[in-house]
């Protein structure tokens, strides 16, 4: 593997307020070999000058489908798996080009295509993958319509759907046994519903998901593996009873209340916002397809996102980066950048994409910052996104370096 040494940058430490200027940084067999503020030695490395531009480490989005092609969710279980995977291969590696090199899944993908991303068969993030979220009957991973009789809950009985978000399981017993197969079958951590959502047909966004007992259940086993719960919630009651659970992540957190953001910090937990995907509901929601019934209900919690971060910033919640964008929209990811520094600071953001999520992965000594030992995940940016996330913005455009354990990625800094 090429070593490379980086020359001459503003290395972006997120753990600083500011810019470490005249940094170089030496990458060795895919991890960060040394970084110094003094000249760095080593006869055998491609060196890159990036004079004028910022070093940063690569960016982690902990709330992504992949394999969520169109915005009719219940539409695209239904697609042939060739034609799921095949279509999700772009949504990957566009999300790289963004400087997006670590991903979790939230439900959909599962180990075949952290495989496949592993193996160089494709060019993609790093994949945390979450196998079939889990839900209960009417919940928000059932993409069953309302009829006068209850259907499988998958098209086909018989295999596994590639474009299926989720699994219905219901009961301790039964959700015992999911988990069990999602682990199984390679979920690096389990995704469940505790609340209703928008883009499934029959549940209302206040409805609660699945019941305490089932929740505790699904952690115990989650955790009997060394492993955690992220779940889909949007009120604070429910909120509170999955943190009480022991549920770990909370993804949206659109109507946390100032009491339930105080019960998640004393808890330890994460919220992860996904405001991007309000906006790309609302406004393209109907032109792609999404179902009326999913339309009706984005009002519920697209006003309320900005008054979560702030309720959420007073409390001391950790704040992980999320987009969960479908189809389309899945090239609006870097605006969620945009949307969250009307609230927070520049520098509150970029820890967000970095120092949580590797947290929130449980690779903090791996990921989130560029230090001897850390894979090489790096981005070159022409701009400093400590005083402006803008040049962060787009589909890479300001991005002219993005390297991935150690391999380049995109390069335009050297031209042959």
């Amino acid at each position: 593997m090429t070593t490379f040494l980086l020359r001459n940058g503003a290395l972006l430490d997120p753990t600083h307020p500011d810019l470490l200027e005249g940094f170089e940084v030496l990458i060795e067999d895919g991890f960060v070999r040394e970084v110094s503020d003094k000249p760095i030695k080593s006869s055998s490395a491609r060196v890159i000058d990036v004079k004028g531009k910022t070093i940063m480490p690569g960016l982690i989005d902990l709330h992504v489908h992949v394999v969520a092609i169109e915005f009719n969710l219940p539409r695209v279980a239904t697609l042939p798996n060739v034609l799921v995977t095949l279509r999700a291969v772009p949504i990957m590696r566009a999300m790289l080009r963004r400087g997006f090199t670590t991903v979790r899944d939230a439900g959909g993908a599962g180990y075949p295509f952290k495989q496949a991303v592993e193996s160089g068969l494709i060019e993609g993030p790093r994949l945390f993958v979450s196998g079939r979220a889990l839900s209960q009957t009417g919940g928000h991973a059932d993409p069953r319509a309302r009829s006068d009789y209850m259907p499988p809950d998958s098209p086909c009985g018989c295999c596994v759907r590639v474009g299926a978000l989720g699994r219905v399981a219901d009961g301790v017993d039964e959700v015992r046994r999911a988990v069990r197969e999602e682990l199984q079958m390679g979920a690096d951590q389990i995704k469940i519903m505790a609340s209703g959502g928008v883009a499934s047909p029959t549940d209302p966004v206040g409805a609660f998901g699945y019941s305490e007992d089932e929740i505790r259940a699904i952690v115990a086993e989650a955790q009997g593996r060394g492993t955690y719960v992220l779940a889909h919630a949007y009120t604070a009651a429910a909120i509170a009873r999955a943190v009480r659970c022991g549920v770990r992540t909370i993804e949206h957190g659109n109507l946390i209340d100032d009491e339930t953001a105080r019960l998640v910090a004393e808890h330890g937990a994460y919220v992860v916002p996904t405001l991007v995907t309000y906006d790309a509901l609302a406004s393209e929601g109907e032109k792609y397809g999404l179902p009326p019934e999913s339309i009706a209900k984005v009002a519920d919690v697209h006003g309320a996102g900005m008054h979560s971060i702030e309720i959420m910033k007073r409390a001391g919640v950790k704040m992980g980066f999320g987009t969960d964008l479908l189809g389309e929209a899945q090239r609006l990811q870097s605006d969620e950048f945009r949307i969250l520094a009307e609230v927070l600071s520049p520098a509150e953001v970029i820890a967000s994409a970095t120092l949580v999520g590797a947290e929130v992965l449980g690779m903090q000594d791996k990921l989130g910052r560029i230090m001897p030992g850390a894979h090489a995940d790096v981005l070159v940016v022409d701009g400093n996104p400590l005083k402006s996330v803008d040049c962060l913005l787009g589909q890479g455009e300001h991005i002219p370096l993005v390297m991935k354990d150690g391999r380049l990625f995109v390069n335009e800094l050297e031209r042959y």
